[in-house]
């Protein structure tokens, strides 16, 4: 979708039709959510300070956020994806990837489905969406990026080795803006420079992903669209209005986020062994603690016992604390060993 919360938001208030708008918090400790296309123009984006974003736009108008109507539309897209395929991977409310090989509509061309989905979308919500065809995850996710807002792009077989060749490296899937730094520190600019580096160099400068970006460069990426994709995670964090300092008003605050992250774990039955605490200093400065259970944890006075503990064991030193937040995680179980007593014969 094309700035999704801002999109709606102006949709549901003509007055805000054609400014620039930001959906977020507009005081001296927010942040701002999503950025309408008006805004963006001034080089304001999702996750910018709202200090930053409003020396950059004087005239930029804040709106609170309304997930519960997000949510609703978000349901109506996906509901529109899933006349055409079961095979749907949402990857936020307002993306997913779809796998239109086969299709309910006995459509060959993916194309034309593509055209008929972004026109169902506007004739059911007033927004608009843009959409990437291609033979892949990879190449999908790129070319829906092309000529947003309102864009329909396609990577034909035959184009990809070009098309890959004269990409922007910062226009590759999975590159961010940290990430594109060190590319071009390395002399990578395009997908023609990726390509020049061996799959060994990729992944000693990058980490694992060093292999992904390895087959991206040649247009490569095996993964399936997963309908079913496996919750990692459950997890709150709150930023504050004004730091804290006092250890009473640190536990209180904890407590919050604690009964949200639990309330969370309730209605998705998500499980997982693993608590996660993070807090974020004044300076920005990120310490997490975390602590991991043989077996699930079902009961919420062993999660919120967890936290308090994990928070214990943080000396802060009069560090002023702007965010805490808390995660379950660690939906796996460990394996059981088949552990059996050997004889020898001596």
């Amino acid at each position: 979708m094309d700035a999704f919360y801002a999109s709606i938001e102006q949709r549901d208030d003509v007055s805000l039709r054609g400014k620039p708008v930001a959906v977020g918090y507009s005081g001296d400790r927010g942040v701002v959510a999503a950025a309408s296309y008006e805004a963006r123009k001034f080089g304001i984006r999702s996750a910018m300070p709202s200090v930053t974003a409003k020396k950059k736009c004087t005239s930029l108008i804040f709106v609170p956020a309304r997930f519960d109507v997000y949510r609703a539309v978000s349901a109506q897209i996906m509901d529109v994806f899933r006349e055409y395929t079961d095979i749907v991977e949402p990857l936020s409310l307002d993306e997913a990837f779809l796998d239109v090989t086969d299709n309910k509509k006995n459509n060959p061309s993916a194309t034309l489905i593509a055209r008929e989905i972004k026109l169902k979308i506007k004739e059911r919500t007033g927004l608009t969406a843009s959409a990437g065809v291609s033979v892949n995850k990879f190449l999908a996710k790129v070319a829906s990026d092309m000529g947003k807002p309102d864009g329909l792009f396609v990577i034909k077989p035959e184009d990809v080795d070009v098309f890959v060749r004269n990409l922007r490296i910062e226009d590759f899937y999975g590159v961010g803006r940290v990430t594109a730094v060190k590319m071009h520190e390395l002399g990578i600019a395009t997908g023609s420079d990726l390509r020049n580096i061996s799959e060994e160099g990729l992944t000693r400068h990058f980490g694992k992903a060093g292999h992904s970006y390895y087959n991206f460069a040649r247009g490569i990426d095996n993964r399936e669209v997963c309908p079913d994709r496996i919750r990692k995670s459950v997890g709150k964090e709150n930023t504050f209005l004004k730091d804290l300092v006092d250890r009473e008003e640190i536990m209180s605050e904890l407590d919050v986020v604690a009964g949200v992250v639990w309330d969370r774990v309730s209605t998705k039955n998500f499980r997982g062994r693993t608590v996660t605490l993070k807090i974020k200093y004044s300076d920005f400065d990120i310490m997490t603690r975390s602590l991991t259970f043989p077996d699930f944890i079902r009961d919420y006075h062993v999660f919120y016992d967890t936290s308090v503990n994990l928070m214990n064991s943080v000396n802060l030193n009069g560090r002023k604390i702007r965010l805490i937040g808390l995660t379950v995680s660690n939906v796996e179980l460990p394996k059981k060993l088949d552990a059996r007593q050997l004889r020898f014969d001596f």
